[in-house]
C-alpha cells in the first residue's frame, strides 16, 4: 500500500471487535492519492494523503 510522501501516514493494523465481542485482526488504510506536485522546483508523481493536500503542504501542479 502506498504511503504519504510528506507525513510517512502508512497503513495502521489494529482489531475489529463484532457485535458479539468477537476479535479479528484488521488494516485501517489512509487516504491517499496519487497527485502531481512541484517536488524540488520539477512536477513530479507522488503519493499524498487528502490531510496534507488539504492543509497546504503540497503545492499542485497543473
Amino acid at each position: 500500500m502506498a504511503k504519504c510522501e510528506f507525513c510517512d501516514k502508512g497503513v495502521v493494523f489494529g482489531i475489529k471487535v463484532s457485535h458479539s465481542h468477537r476479535r479479528s485482526n484488521r488494516p485501517w488504510k489512509p487516504n491517499v492519492k496519487r497527485v502531481k506536485a512541484i517536488v524540488n522546483g520539477t512536477p513530479k508523481h507522488v503519493y499524498v494523503c487528502t490531510r496534507c493536500l488539504r492543509s497546504g503542504k503540497v503545492t499542485r501542479a497543473v
